[in-house]
């Protein structure tokens, strides 16, 4: 390049970066050149890295690799670790292993393109031929009937259970066994074989039958929380001022645990505990000592008055309460009441009936409302008046009563035990004595009219009305 005073001066600056370049082309060209070689190379070798059923290969020519194969056979063998680290093995001689000389090993070499063999020194090439080995089916099996493994005293699988202890459920570490499912590990030992695998865990391939359920399980921290919170749960009856607590001594009893860790509730226990409840408690039909209005003590037993536990339903509103975990301090389900829950049900509001003397007294809260004569049933004809406790249905004015060979209208109609009540009888004209004896009722209290219309003003369904007789 010429200057301002003449001069050619170089540039430089040019010179260096064709150098580079040129240079850069050698490099390129060469490097072309020796992937070309090496490709070459690779059109009848297996590339780096490459595994067939276990048997490494790499560099080998396609005419190399059976004998070498073959070699492996004769000198396989598996070993088998179980859970307790102890090994046996299982060499190709056992089960007579050999070469199939017509598997589909060659078309690997189809799979394998000369050009792409450096994909081999990035990743690993391991094929598996299905075809490559055969063996003796029979002898297989005779040989894994015949490990130790599959020998041992079976330990079964067990999942966690659930322990109650110092007020609280703790989960119970569960047990793994030693017990193996046969069928799968045939058939991870034949795997391991056509793989060319050396080693086999069975542990680590699940061959052994596990508990479903673990310490570290979700459903297990779930089962616990749930046992405890049902354990806490207090449900105090009230029987008048006596008390029945059903607290952690009872419903741990009641609780059970499925394989599933699903909590089952004993319903049968539960129903057991309500029956023997009610048989201390239900007062229906019992025998009572009652204090006539005449002084006597009378026993009087039988008839439909008194407290009955709804067994159905009192399990039903149990079951909730348990699984709460909350404390309740209540009544229990009556399908019936009485009037009072202490000793003497009847309390002090009562229709008094005394079949020997004829005679009716109704009182309320301790006072006599009223008193007459009557005419209970027909004791000649069997149609005697029923003896025992019971409690008015319900009342109604103006009722037809009818029934085989009768119809009698009347003003007050008061039934406490089916067709049988209290009611006004117009078409007597005396009432009392020995009347009941030769021509009584069909089983019904005929009262006086005054009499029916003030107890029908004062009486309301549930009050007991006590029937009996006085001993002569």
């Amino acid at each position: 390049m010429e200057g301002l005073d003449g001069i050619v001066r170089m540039d430089y600056k040019r010179l260096p970066k064709k150098k580079v370049f040129f240079k850069l082309g050698i490099i390129l060209a060469v490097m072309t050149v020796i992937y070309f070689l090496i490709s070459i190379y690779f059109t009848n070798h297996f590339y780096y890295n490459t595994v067939i059923n276990g048997v490494d290969v790499s560099y080998k020519t396609y005419d190399e690799v059976i004998p070498i194969i073959a070699e492996y056979i004769d000198q396989y063998q598996l070993e088998i670790v179980d859970r307790d680290g102890y090994t046996e093995k299982i060499t190709g001689n056992d089960i007579g292993l050999f070469l199939n000389k017509k598997s589909s090993i060659y078309q690997i070499q189809y799979m394998q393109k000369p050009y792409f063999w450096i994909i081999s020194y990035i990743k690993d090439c391991r094929y598996f031929v299905g075809d490559l080995f055969l063996y003796d089916e029979e002898a297989l099996s005779s040989r894994v009937d015949a490990l130790i493994c599959l020998n041992k005293e079976v330990i079964e699988p067990k999942s966690v259970s659930f322990e109650y202890s110092n007020g609280f459920y703790q989960a119970i570490k569960e047990v793994y066994g030693n017990k193996i499912n046969r069928d799968l590990l045939n058939q991870v030992i034949i795997r391991s074989i056509l793989n060319g695998e050396r080693t086999l865990d069975i542990d680590a391939n699940n061959c052994y039958e596990n508990p479903k359920y673990t310490l570290h399980s979700d459903k297990t921290k779930e089962t616990e929380d749930k046992l405890n919170k049902f354990v806490k749960s207090k449900v105090i009856y009230r029987f008048g001022s006596k008390n029945e607590i059903i607290d952690y001594k009872l419903i741990r009893e009641w609780l059970r645990v499925n394989r599933n860790l699903d909590i089952i509730i004993d319903e049968q226990e539960i129903h057991n505990y309500l029956k023997e409840l009610a048989k201390k408690y239900n007062t229906i039909g019992i025998k009572r000592n009652f204090k006539t209005s005449t002084g006597k003590i009378v026993e009087v037993s039988g008839g439909l008055y008194g407290w009955k536990i709804d067994l159905f339903r009192e399990k039903e509103i149990l079951l909730e309460e348990i699984q709460s975990g909350k404390v309740i301090e209540r009544e229990p389900t009556y399908a019936q009441r009485a009037f009072s829950r202490e000793d003497n049900d009847i309390g002090n509001t009562y229709v008094e009936i005394n079949i020997t003397k004829q005679h009716l007294w109704f009182y309320k809260d301790g006072e006599l409302v009223t008193e007459g004569p009557i005419v209970t049933g027909n004791a000649s004809r069997g149609f005697d008046t029923d003896l025992g406790t019971y409690m008015l249905n319900y009342k109604i004015t103006d009722a037809t009563l009818r029934g085989q060979g009768y119809e009698s209208k009347v003003k007050y109609w008061m039934p406490f035990y089916g067709n049988i009540g209290i009611h006004d009888a117009r078409w007597r004209h005396s009432f009392g004595g020995k009347i009941y004896k030769q021509n009584g009722s069909h089983g019904c209290v005929n009262a006086p009219t005054y009499l029916a219309r003030a107890l029908y003003e004062e009486i309301e369904p549930g009050m007991p009305i006590i029937c009996y007789e006085e001993e002569k």
